[in-house]
């Protein structure tokens, strides 16, 4: 199951996760409670939302943290430029550590998604990606602008997905982005799969059609 997901960075894939349950749970990257369940739950997990990533796509991942989802998407996906952006300096730190140890080309930014310097540096990009970070909402309005045109959201949720939904689609249409739908990756490959919330950035913030409709009444 995992060689179909990681090929022969496998043997890279297990080292990045005995890292989540060393030298992550004493930096308190993730609970000590998640190490007996970190394959399954973390690493193969987010690896498997690659079924919904292009081909050669430019990818940032919003708050990485423990690099989840952005270094299992890097090791199953090597034609993946990915960039972390993380605020927090001993997170940064540890996944510099990290991807040495891994070898693997990835950028790490220390910054917010929603500080101006960062947007400037590393908009454009063909996906973003985030797990765990903010409600579906205030995710868009930082996720949205990194993205190109046509660039995709994909915002990693659990139970919370169809609810969130519901909720946040008004807002997230006002910031520039399509109708919200719900992805399954890794159907058949783990119980439960991965819950991903989709969104395309079809426009700017702001709507169009509602300055058209103030223009004909005007």
């Amino acid at each position: 199951m995992a060689g179909s997901v990681f090929g022969d960075r496998l043997p890279l894939a297990q080292r990045f996760a005995e890292h989540l349950v060393t030298s992550g749970v004493e930096r308190g990257l993730i609970g000590p409670r998640e190490a007996p369940r970190v394959w399954d739950r973390h690493v193969l997990n987010c690896a498997l939302v690659a079924e919904l990533v292009p081909n050669g796509a430019r990818l940032v991942d919003v708050g990485s943290g423990a690099g989840l989802p952005g270094i299992p998407l890097a090791l199953a996906r090597p034609d993946l430029r990915i960039v972390l952006i993380e605020p927090l300096a001993r997170r940064v730190e540890w996944l510099h550590e990290v991807i040495a140890d891994l070898g693997l080309s990835i950028a790490v930014e220390r910054g917010r998604a929603e500080e101006t310097v960062v947007r400037r540096r590393w908009e454009g990009a063909d996906v973003v990606t985030a797990r765990a970070v903010a409600p579906l909402a205030r995710l868009a309005g930082w996720s949205l602008p990194l993205l190109r045109p046509g660039g995709l959201m994909l915002a990693m949720k659990g139970d919370s997905a169809p609810a969130e939904v519901e909720r946040d689609a008004a807002a997230v249409r006002k910031l520039g982005g399509g109708i919200p739908r719900i992805e399954r990756a890794g159907v058949g490959v783990i119980d439960p799969p991965s819950t991903v919330v989709v969104v395309e950035r079809v426009r700017g913030a702001g709507s169009p059609e509602r300055s058209r409709r103030r223009r004909g009444q005007a």
